[in-house]
């Protein structure tokens, strides 16, 4: 699915990134679809945004709002649940999307998380929230659609001369503060949207850090320099081998089964 997409379904739409991908897609010309948990929650959207309510816990909830889209930006977080909120939201919401999708195929991009492949640190043990947004990632490699991978290090935390998006693969930046990596917001939700239109960010998966230096431009350039995550893989290109599938819980193997057979 090389073609660039119309309809641009927003998850996590009222987030502090999810604005700012509503306003972004729209200056790039495509119609916007905001998820919504309630309507009252749209106040803050612009008005050209189409909004629709659902539940991410709730697959049935889902259906029209996926109706008639080709293209998924998931931004969304459970935002301190603990690990309910974790399964529930960061991976439950993926899971729940991409089943309410049916035989529907999209593009999508995807925000997890800068050190997500980290099992070991304390944010991990404590929440377990690294654990469930990777198995959120395993999802959408699982199921065949056009996918970008996009892991943000830490939100506004860059100098106001670090603009410069920098790109890097394996997840190695594994300190759990600052000290691994710092984007604005604004270009998180960039980038989120550019890939949606550029077939060299399809199947990639990468972290995204700014160095000192001015705004990127040329979006598919900084795509096209990232290696392709391998066909039929799980996790991605470079990752560590840490969460093999065997010892996942039988209700995670249950659902890639069933994505599967989609």
């Amino acid at each position: 699915m090389n073609k660039r997409p119309n309809t641009v379904l927003v998850i996590g739409a009222t987030g502090s990134i999810g604005r700012l991908v509503v306003a972004e897609a729209i200056r790039e010309g495509y119609a916007v679809r905001a998820l919504v948990r309630a309507p009252d929650q749209a106040d803050h959207l612009p008005t050209q945004a189409q909004t629709v309510a659902g539940d991410l816990t709730r697959q049935a909830t889902l259906l029209a709002a996926v109706d008639g889209i080709d293209a998924i930006v998931f931004t969304h977080g459970s935002d301190g649940g603990g690990k309910i909120g974790a399964e529930n939201i960061d991976y439950g919401g993926v899971r729940n999307v991409l089943a309410a999708l049916g035989n529907s195929k999209v593009r999508i991009a995807l925000m997890t998380a800068i050190g997500v492949t980290n099992r070991t640190g304390a944010y991990n043990r404590s929440t377990e929230a690294h654990d469930w947004k990777r198995r959120g990632e395993r999802l959408v490699r699982a199921s065949g659609m056009p996918y970008t991978i996009v892991r943000p290090g830490w939100f506004d935390y860059n100098d106001v001369d670090q603009h410069r998006l920098v790109l890097l693969q394996g997840d190695a930046r594994q300190a759990g503060d600052p000290s691994d990596g710092a984007v604005a917001r604004r270009q998180v939700a960039e980038i989120l949207v550019r890939s949606l239109a550029s077939a060299a960010a399809e199947r990639k998966t990468f972290e995204l850090v700014a160095e000192r230096g001015p705004v990127s431009a040329d979006f598919d350039a900084l795509f096209a320099a990232l290696e392709t995550d391998p066909p039929g893989a799980l996790d991605a290109i470079r990752d560590i081998k840490n969460m093999p599938l065997t010892q996942e819980p039988e209700r995670v193997r249950e659902a890639m089964r069933l994505l599967a057979a989609v």
